[in-house]
């Protein structure tokens, strides 16, 4: 099952992310959004990408969807109060709104966690490029893809420099925000003195000749893609049915 999905063509990862976020406003039940981190975590867990997965997801989740319910419940005044605790009142409607949103984000946030983890940029673009994409909005594609991860890894790496030299990084919040400024402007500057290289780059190997590139990692679909193809379809008219079953009941 492992080589099963690694060997999966770049696109098929992305059908099947997509066929998730599709099914999240499909299925009427918000609990759904909620267990689509379940089951994309068992993707991840067969990718060998577990602990990462539930770093990067559930944390960068878990403070927007405590706001958003916190926002809601508190704010949304109704009729019907759901709880009272101390002063504040959680309101059963602004409760119930809060559900419906976060369960939605949820079912957006986490497939594409997974997509990003399961599937390298290069391919990915490389893909895209074979089904006919222009290579200039495929390279700004990959461009935006990497630049997190680039910015990161460039920003440990200036704030190394920056301890090794006497810059205070660590204590209150004060002393971070002090130590912002060190670290910000050789980040900038790093950023665009590395794409002007990356331009100079491309420019040198004939990038904007015009005419048909080769490349050099060729990807090619097998019937495993059109099985899992078939699989996903067959899961939307699913979850299409159920969705109108459950409208007419």
């Amino acid at each position: 099952m492992n080589n099963f999905l690694k060997n999966l063509y770049p696109l098929t990862k992305f059908y099947l992310v997509l066929t998730l976020i599709i099914s999240g406003f499909i299925i009427p039940y918000t609990i759904y959004g909620y267990l689509l981190f379940v089951i994309c975590g068992i993707f991840a867990f067969l990718y060998g990408k577990l602990g990462i997965y539930v770093k990067r997801a559930f944390l960068s989740l878990f403070l927007l969807t405590l706001v958003i319910f916190l926002a809601q419940s508190l704010l949304f005044v109704s009729d019907e109060v759901f709880a009272k605790i101390w002063i504040f009142v959680i309101y059963k409607k602004g409760l119930l709104k809060a559900i419906a949103v976060t369960s939605k984000l949820w079912a957006i946030i986490t497939p594409i966690t997974l997509l990003i983890l399961i599937t390298p940029a290069k391919d990915f673009i490389t893909a895209l490029e074979k089904k006919g994409i222009n290579p200039k909005i495929a390279f700004i594609l990959l461009l935006t893809l990497q630049m997190i991860p680039e910015m990161g890894k460039q920003a440990t790496v200036i704030l190394d420099s920056q301890r090794s030299r006497g810059v205070e990084t660590e204590g209150n919040v004060f002393v971070r925000f002090k130590a912002l400024l060190p670290v910000f402007i050789p980040l900038v500057l790093g950023s665009i003195v590395n794409t002007e290289e990356r331009a100079i780059t491309l420019e040198a190997r004939g990038f904007s000749i015009g005419e048909k590139r080769t490349i050099l990692n060729e990807l090619k679909e097998t019937k495993n893609d059109k099985i899992v193809k078939i699989i996903l379809v067959i899961f939307l008219i699913l979850c299409i049915a159920w969705r109108i079953l459950w409208v007419l009941k």
